[in-house]
């Protein structure tokens, strides 16, 4: 019978961790047959098919194709289009383009604040093909726009079309629009679709800079039939440097709005992978049904105030889909938790359920547990990249077997929790056992309410284990009744968190394992009533095969191929000052495609003022001398260069008569730019611009550009010590060179600038 119970319990926790995974997304059914007032998953696909045919980032000639197609959708449908030209900066991230927004306005019968539809129909430069980032995003608005306007509704708020340029550039379409178009000011809320991978659930994430409880509830009145989403996500999304182009409406406009955003299949991520075929049909859907639920709702509500002065913790929970209560609460519910332990504490020992011994052994061994979780997984997974060196070229860190490494990580744990409690497995007063546990938690949840409230739900957990304690105290049950019951009542223990033990590594990568693992240790520990035998218990010799299994199976499929490139990288440098010049690659291991340059003689180690700037700060692995091609630079014309008063006045023109991609200079030492403009467009507001040395601008050229301006003043005492890098995609196309094409297992390695000629030379200033 106590074998029945334990086979229970284990089908209980395997059905709720597939509940919990089934209600954050829809299930893609290619039969269904759709009416013209219903979203249309062909209809959608279709559109995604002709705009990811081949790489659209801004300033390429397919950009320019790609933004003729969505306009032409958008006119189809009887909607007046603009494209707003405008030169734009984000002093954050260095950039600058003159980006091309496409936008339509649709109006309403009332004359309240307008809803904007968000998301960017720019590729990543300069190979990826922009499927999933963010042409599913393109083609939800398309195909939900279509929808909404064939039902013929009238609806109370104008809403407003804005699919921006940039976006990969350092989400220049959108503070474009936001600096200088007059809809802004119209807009009372903003729904942007985003992705960060090729796959899973969407998560809404909201953007406010101010309480979020109104928000919440409007967001949850519109109905969402998988809303995905917790308070802690947002929590780590604003520490990361991830913004979207809906983060420039919050911090400028001070304009409140939703991320819809996806980082399944994180491996597709700014690839060449990022297609057509590899978008996830069900996280389409996802986000078609929060467009559905969300335009219908926002384009009839009152959009004129939705600030609020109270924060809400939110989780996804069984069958409320979101439970929410205010940040407000979390003292309370902590100070009760506290108290009802403490109660519980006294009741147990005075009914003999808790012995001190016991509770300082069940205590020292959950440590144990807690400590050699995080602990193996972190150094296993280091571990791992020594024996798989490749996997240190996929530099966002999520493998293509990286769901493998979760799962294998997953059952690693849970057999190094049931060989830890084998140590106690005989102990007789197995209420001690949760003890530690609950003070662990507890402490937690201290540090929570203190610095980290949009966790808050992590109290739920405890109060589960409080109720199961009181069980254990107060009522005599059989062994096996108990397991079951206490199985039943960490449903939603179980329900909240097995989502997030897997989202952690998807979304920051396989480094994360540890965190996962001390999750699981957490969660076992408030549910070791579920795990605890007085003999072997079969399910250790099972999530151990398993574990060996799903390692295999990673090992297995640690390699590459057509379905699973390998990045690589390569670039010609070029200093146009000393004559000098050298390739260089970013690659950890060097393959055939790499090592036609890169021979014996090749040095370890980067180039001075070479790197361009990247997203992780991505250095040269190697570089070679090579002959000097002497490309020609780009020309630096000084329009004016005069003194007035102890201020140097200085304006410059950067051309060049070849395709140049983007504009870098860097200052070597410490700059103040005074009323710095590009292309005539104030910087910084016109503030004092200061860097203490390194990139200071990036300039990227878009369709109409053939050079950029900059004029500024600075101090007749301070030296201007500029290098410009000017960059080019052409590296395999240039006629200078004579390069072996990668082979169909091989593609541009992401987030570097790569496939690229880079012509480094000093400015004479």
């Amino acid at each position: 019978m106590k074998a029945f119970s334990s086979l229970v319990s284990v089908l209980i926790i395997l059905g709720v961790i597939v509940w919990s995974f089934s209600d954050l997304k829809p299930t893609f059914s290619p039969e269904k047959i759709e009416s013209k007032t219903e979203f249309s998953i062909n209809n959608a696909l279709y559109h995604l098919k002709n705009i990811s045919k081949e790489t659209h980032y801004t300033g390429s000639k397919n950009h320019k194709e790609v933004q003729h197609y969505i306009v032409n959708e958008l006119q189809k449908m009887g909607l007046e289009t603009e494209i707003q030209t405008q030169t734009a900066i984000n002093k954050k991230w260095f950039a600058a383009t003159t980006a091309e927004n496409i936008l339509a306005r649709i109006k309403g019968s009332e004359n309240g604040k307008a809803l904007m539809l968000l998301t960017h129909y720019d590729s990543n430069p300069h190979s990826s093909l922009g499927a999933s980032d963010a042409g599913s995003g393109v083609v939800t608005i398309l195909e939900g726009i279509r929808v909404f306007l064939e039902k013929k509704k009238q609806h109370k708020n104008d809403i407003i079309i804005l699919i921006s340029d940039a976006e990969e550039l350092g989400l220049l379409g959108a503070q474009a629009f936001v600096d200088t178009h007059p809809w802004t000011k119209d807009i009372g809320l903003v729904l942007n679709f985003e992705a960060r991978g090729s796959g899973g659930p969407s998560y809404m994430l909201m953007e406010t800079n101010g309480k979020n409880s109104k928000l919440l509830s409007e967001f949850m009145a519109a109905k969402p039939n998988y809303p995905a989403a917790n308070s802690l996500m947002y929590s780590i999304y604003k520490k990361l440097p991830n913004d979207t182009d809906l983060t420039v409406f919050r911090e400028n406009a001070d304009i409140n709005g939703f991320n819809f955003a996806f980082i399944g299949d994180h491996f597709d991520y700014h690839t060449a992978q990022d297609s057509y075929e590899r978008l996830d049909r069900e996280t389409l859907l996802h986000q078609a049904d929060y467009f559905t639920s969300t335009v219908n709702y926002f384009s009839n509500s009152d959009l004129t105030d939705l600030n609020s002065d109270e924060d809400f913790v939110y989780v996804n929970f069984p069958f409320v889909k979101l439970a929410s209560y205010p940040f407000s609460w979390g003292s309370n519910m902590l100070i009760g938790a506290i108290l009802i332990f403490l109660l519980l504490l006294f009741f147990g020992f005075k009914k003999r359920k808790l012995s001190l011994k016991g509770i300082l052994k069940g205590f020292g061994i959950f440590i144990l547990a807690v400590i050699l979780c995080g602990g193996i997984s972190f150094g296993l997974w280091k571990l791992l990249l020594i024996i798989h060196p490749q996997y240190k070229d996929i530099l966002h860190g999520f493998t293509y077997n990286g769901y493998q490494y979760i799962t294998a990580f997953v059952f690693l744990n849970l057999w190094v929790l049931f060989k830890v409690n084998k140590f106690i497995y005989k102990h007789e007063k197995s209420t001690d056992l949760i003890i530690g546990p609950i003070v662990i938690w507890l402490v937690i949840n201290c540090f929570i309410n203190a610095y980290l409230k949009g966790a808050g739900f992590f109290i739920i957990p405890v109060f589960a284990a409080l109720v199961i304690l009181a069980i254990a105290i107060f009522m005599n049950l059989e062994e096996k009744a108990k397991r079951i019951l206490f199985t039943i009542i960490s449903i939603p223990t179980i329900y909240i968190f097995a989502p997030l033990i897997k989202m952690f590594p998807v979304g920051l990568g396989l480094k994360i394992l540890f965190v996962s693992g001390v999750l699981i240790a957490l969660v076992f520990g408030l549910m070791i009533f579920t795990f605890h035998q007085k003999k072997t218990f079969w399910m250790q010799k099972a999530v151990g095969l398993c574990a060996i299994i799903f390692f295999g199976l990673a090992t297995y499929n640690s390699g590459f191929s057509v379905d699973k490139k390998k990045p690589n990288s390569l670039v010609y440098i070029q200093n146009s000052d000393d004559k000098t010049a050298f390739f260089a690659s970013y690659d950890t291991n060097l393959d055939s495609y790499t090592k036609q340059i890169f021979d014996k003689n090749a040095t370890e180690g980067s180039i001075a003022n070479a790197e361009t700037k990247s997203k992780y700060n991505t250095r040269f692995t190697y570089h070679k001398k090579t002959e000097f091609k002497n490309i020609p630079s780009a020309y630096v014309e000084t329009e004016l260069d005069t003194v007035i008063g102890n201020k140097r006045f200085v304006e410059i023109t950067i051309s060049s008569n070849r395709k140049v991609n983007k504009f870098e200079f860097i200052t070597k030492n410490k700059l103040k730019l005074h009323q710095f403009k590009v292309n005539d467009v104030l910087v910084n507001d016109g503030k004092i611009y200061e860097i203490k040395n390194g990139t200071f601008l990036i300039y990227h050229l878009a369709n109409q550009n053939k050079q950029v301006t900059l004029s500024f003043s600075v101090l007749n005492e301070d030296k201007l010590d500029i290098i410009l890098n000017e960059i080019s995609y052409d590296l395999l196309e240039n006629d200078h060179f004579t390069i072996i094409p990668r082979t169909e297992e091989m593609m541009p390695m992401p987030f570097v600038t790569n496939d690229a000629i880079i012509i480094s030379k000093k400015l004479k200033l």
